[in-house]
């Protein structure tokens, strides 16, 4: 056996469902674009590209999507019903398979997501094996996350200081920063920023970023 960075390489994540990329992996895409919408999910358009859209309903792929956005966890008895669920709760579901290109992963998921304010969300996902995933697209905008870690997103006009702002808020915290992606639409455009961090910030980190950027998510670990 060759080396395995994680023990989910070697034994899978606990779940519910028949593969751990279409099944397991698809609930934590969902749980991370709730916590990336912050707020009760009442819309998704789910499309799916490649492999998902080919036997993602065989896996149940659309049953575990859309019980992430509910808020259960990979183990949840409840993912066999999440479809019923969503209905009774009045969060509209629909589903597309598209072809996103060859540029993009086999196995991609990506949401059109609704809160109840009204906020929307287009975030793209990867599915990469073993349960693992990474976000690798929000609003149109290239960026990292993997759902390992506590993770700073913020979306921001690019201007000078954010991220050396971010940066200082993080040391000064004592607090590891894991990885960092920055990336922008183009020069003075919209902005987006993924920090991977060791520990969690204080919510008084969060309060000052909130004043510089429009949107300051913190999504904790989710496995």
């Amino acid at each position: 056996m060759g080396k395995a960075d994680s023990v989910f390489e070697v034994i899978g994540p606990i779940m519910i469902g028949p593969s751990s990329s279409h099944t397991a992996a698809a609930v934590r895409i969902g749980q991370i674009s709730l916590a990336v919408m912050g707020e009760p999910v009442v819309e998704a358009i789910i499309q799916l590209h490649g492999s998902y859209a080919l036997t993602g309903k065989g896996h149940g792929t659309d049953k575990a999507i859309i019980a992430g956005l509910l808020g259960y966890d990979a183990a949840d008895e409840r993912i066999k019903k999440s479809l019923a669920i969503a209905k009774e709760q009045g969060m509209k579901v629909k589903f597309q398979n598209v072809d996103l290109g060859e540029d993009y992963h086999p196995n991609t998921l990506r949401l059109l997501i609704a809160g109840t304010s009204g906020t929307h969300f287009e975030i793209t996902a990867v599915s990469v094996g073993g349960g693992n995933i990474s976000i690798i697209e929000i609003n149109g905008l290239p960026i990292y996350l993997s759902g390992e870690y506590h993770t700073l997103i913020t979306i921001h006009n690019d201007r000078p200081g954010i991220v050396a702002k971010a940066s200082s808020l993080i040391a000064q915290s004592k607090v590891n920063i894991s990885t960092m992606h920055v990336s922008r639409q183009r020069r003075g455009g919209l902005a987006a920023m993924a920090v991977e961090m060791d520990q969690p910030l204080p919510p008084s980190v969060i309060s000052e970023l909130e004043d510089q950027a429009q949107i300051v998510r913190i999504i904790p670990p989710i496995y």
